[in-house]
């Protein structure tokens, strides 16, 4: 079968996308970023760590829907508790009881947390914090990690499209894990800086993860703290699939604010932003609001997934799922001599091609593994679930054992 008849109705549906919609496919999901007659177009039905797309081709998921379904596509309990709470009230003129109960939940759960505001995007809660930061201190300035995302907000997105010079004017950057950067940085920029916000570990697209080195936290909190800064960390990505206080208690430090998403709900739109006490004033005096930010739908969903993965030991469960792929990816890559290595956590990692800049051989390594039921991606991290069994494990590693034959046999033993 060709790469058109694999995809017929997909390649039907983009063609009458195409003619309604910029890009027909637009953002970080469109089959360009993964590979056009490759990747698939549109999805029909998701069940666990799988997915089918409208041409019946089936998948073992390590997108997980860039994140955010963590328990598995259409786990039953957690769709039980948004219909439940659907039946009696979802979006109205006011919040729900259950808005209470999940912030009251998560301030339990999440030791440097003693307040708690919701919205829907990532984005949503890292803009939110910028405003507080610069509320809280009086000042404009705000440090971050270059090549970091923190959402398409024009002030973190310097280089995309419609973005000005003054969208970005107050925003300086400097190198991930380099202390005397930022130092250097609020040498010269002391008291002017609002705030500083990071990610957990580095995760860019294009390129390795990058743990940071020793040392790194407890410079950033030091510094911070002198100079009367809001260190606000973006957690939205990794927030509970390291760690369910919060990946900074992972990894040993503890931010102002913390925003999250992703994982907090298991696919449902929800995301949340939590701080210590001294910010509640001013957190309280930015107007920042959504007319979705209320839905007690997505609430009770959240609930529900915390819950699922405290009770099950999910957080453990994806980490060692997560350390038996890296292992075999990484075993199988030295078989066809090809130098791999998967950064980052174990639960969201990323394979990557030593000195493949031009990122063809992982391109050509992801496609092989797509048209085997594998959904890697080429270019940005992957991500682990609860749903992923050890035998969906080792079906990925026998087809990655394909691939990598493919990619040898395109361009040989690498480094050469």
């Amino acid at each position: 079968m060709s790469d058109k008849d694999k995809f017929k109705k997909s390649i039907d549906l983009f063609r009458r996308a195409a003619k309604v919609i910029p890009q027909g496919i637009y953002g970080h999901v469109t089959p360009v970023f993964t590979g056009p007659l490759t990747s698939p177009y549109y999805v029909e039905k998701t069940k666990g760590c799988r997915y089918w797309d409208v041409d019946g081709n089936e998948y073992i998921d390590y997108m997980c829907a860039y994140g955010p379904m963590v328990l598995g596509y259409n786990n039953p309990e957690v769709d039980a508790a948004y219909q439940a709470q659907m039946k009696k009230a979802d979006i109205s003129n006011h919040p729900g009881p259950i808005m209470v109960e999940l912030a009251e939940y998560l301030t339990k759960l999440i030791p440097m947390a003693d307040w708690v505001v919701f919205g829907k995007n990532g984005a949503d809660m890292t803009n939110h914090s910028i405003l507080i930061a610069r509320k809280h201190t009086g000042k404009k300035k705000i440090i971050m990690v270059k090549g970091a995302y923190h959402g398409t907000a024009p002030w973190c997105s310097a280089g995309h499209g419609g973005v000005i010079e003054e969208d970005t004017m107050h925003v300086h950057s400097f190198t991930w894990g380099r202390l005397d950067e930022f130092r250097a940085l609020i040498e010269k920029y002391r008291g002017e800086i609002a705030g500083a916000i990071f990610t957990p570990y580095h995760h860019p697209t294009y390129s390795e993860q990058e743990m940071p080195p020793k040392g790194f936290w407890d410079g950033i909190r030091k510094t911070c703290t002198e100079e009367g800064i809001v260190l606000i960390l973006d957690d939205v990505r990794a927030g509970f699939r390291l760690d369910l206080k919060g990946t900074n208690h992972y990894f040993g430090f503890e931010p102002d604010i913390s925003c999250y998403c992703k994982a907090i709900a298991n696919g449902y739109p929800l995301s949340a932003m939590v701080g210590k006490d001294f910010l509640r004033v001013s957190s309280a005096s930015v107007f920042y609001t959504g007319s979705y930010w209320y839905q007690a739908g997505s609430m009770a969903a959240s609930l529900a997934t915390l819950e699922i993965l405290k009770r099950d030991k999910g957080v453990e469960k994806i980490r060692k799922m997560g350390e038996l792929l890296k292992k075999g990816l990484e075993e199988m890559g030295q078989t066809h001599d090809q130098d791999v290595t998967v950064t980052g956590p174990a639960a969201i990692p990323f394979l990557t091609f030593k000195g493949d800049v031009s990122f063809l051989r992982a391109q050509l390594f992801a496609s092989e593994a797509m048209k085997r039921g594998i959904f890697f991606h080429p270019h940005h991290n992957w991500f682990i679930s609860a749903a992923h069994e050890k035998e969906d494990i080792e079906k990925t590693i026998n087809i990655a054992n394909e691939a990598f034959a493919v990619v040898k046999k395109t361009y040989g033993e690498w480094p050469q």
